[in-house]
């Protein structure tokens, strides 16, 4: 195993620090409970938005913190959930009197622990909604979850959802908001390469040289097969038909179409592979209306991709090109 690591038992810690170090006009970062929040929170009279996850996945969530996304995000360790204090302390922190969304990954350890710090956040008057991301066609009941996990989809519900609070959207229209992002929003990964997790020294899965994984989890969780190495156009149609298909995404529709890097995958080869996007959705008649490419989402340092189409609106369109401001997205600043 080689990483650019100190001690396994500091890697948050000191990733955190880093954070602090680089974007210090941005976000504060406060320690023992791990917690990110944006440097001006909090912001009066504004719904808050509160997200997070096991580390691993960066800059998912507190890459995502600031003007126009999230006001908090609270990082477990690697591929653990964070805790109920953690997530409560950083409800308190930045609630500003007009309530706090939380936005859930649909993992089983996020949903119960978000559960307990909203029912601790309401017992000190703070008025808490929680929406639940669960947009991976690829398994139901997976490692880690009950029903589909949460995936890209996390990524553009934070950053719509986040313009509409910060344009003082209610707690109840912003949660309605999220809720229907969830519902328009489809995903589905793969991957190459197995991830090391620091802790374990060890890759999470066996891959062989002329293997791959379709429909991965974040986590290494398995998918829906494992198959010969294929071409980028070939896997991108093994990708982009189930997506299509469970919406299912029609002729005419408008989409924001999201390819991810897993953290191993360089632009050159997301280029390709959204090249092949573009021209499957052209096939089938999808618009793609706003693009998002790069590794925003990823499972440290996997070699793989995964696809997110959301069916936009007018309103979704407005609110994601609306400024955002954040250590890991930046546009109309």
């Amino acid at each position: 195993m080689k990483k650019l690591i100190n001690r396994v038992e500091d890697v948050v810690k000191e990733e955190l620090e880093g954070i602090v170090a680089a974007h210090s006009d941005l976000v504060r970062v406060h320690f023992a409970p791990n917690y990110v929040v944006r440097a001006d929170a909090p912001v009066s009279g504004k719904t808050a938005l509160v997200s997070g996850g096991g580390s691993g996945h960066e800059p998912m969530h507190g890459g995502f913190v600031g003007m126009g996304m999230l006001d908090a995000a609270c990082p477990g360790e690697v591929f653990t959930s964070p805790t109920p204090d953690q997530i409560l302390e950083a409800t308190k922190a930045v609630s500003g009197g007009a309530g706090v969304l939380h936005l859930v990954k649909n993992y089983t350890g996020d949903i119960l622990n978000f559960e307990m710090a909203a029912d601790l956040a309401k017992a000190d008057d703070i008025e808490v909604e929680a929406v639940v991301i669960n947009d991976d066609v690829a398994v139901q009941d997976s490692l880690y979850t009950a029903g589909r996990r949460g995936v890209g989809t996390t990524v553009l519900a934070e950053k719509i959802c986040g313009a509409a609070a910060e344009a003082h959207g209610s707690l109840k229209d912003v949660a309605e908001l999220c809720r229907r992002v969830n519902a328009n929003g489809r995903s589905m990964g793969m991957a190459l390469t197995s991830c090391t997790v620091p802790a374990a020294g060890k890759p999470t899965f066996e891959l062989g040289e002329q293997e791959m994984e379709i429909g991965i989890g974040i986590h290494g969780e398995p998918g829906r097969e494992r198959r010969a190495l294929a071409s980028a156009d070939e896997v991108v149609e093994m990708l982009s038909r189930p997506i299509v298909e469970d919406l299912p995404f029609k002729r005419g529709d408008k989409v924001l179409a999201f390819v991810n890097s897993m953290g191993g995958t360089p632009l050159i080869e997301l280029y390709i592979v959204y090249r092949a996007l573009a021209r499957y959705l052209d096939g089938v008649g999808v618009h793609i209306e706003r693009r998002l490419i790069g590794p925003y989402i990823t499972s440290l340092e996997m070699a793989g991709c995964s696809i997110t189409l959301l069916r936009l609106d007018d309103e979704m369109t407005r609110l994601w090109d609306a400024p955002v401001n954040t250590p890991g997205l930046r546009w109309g600043v």
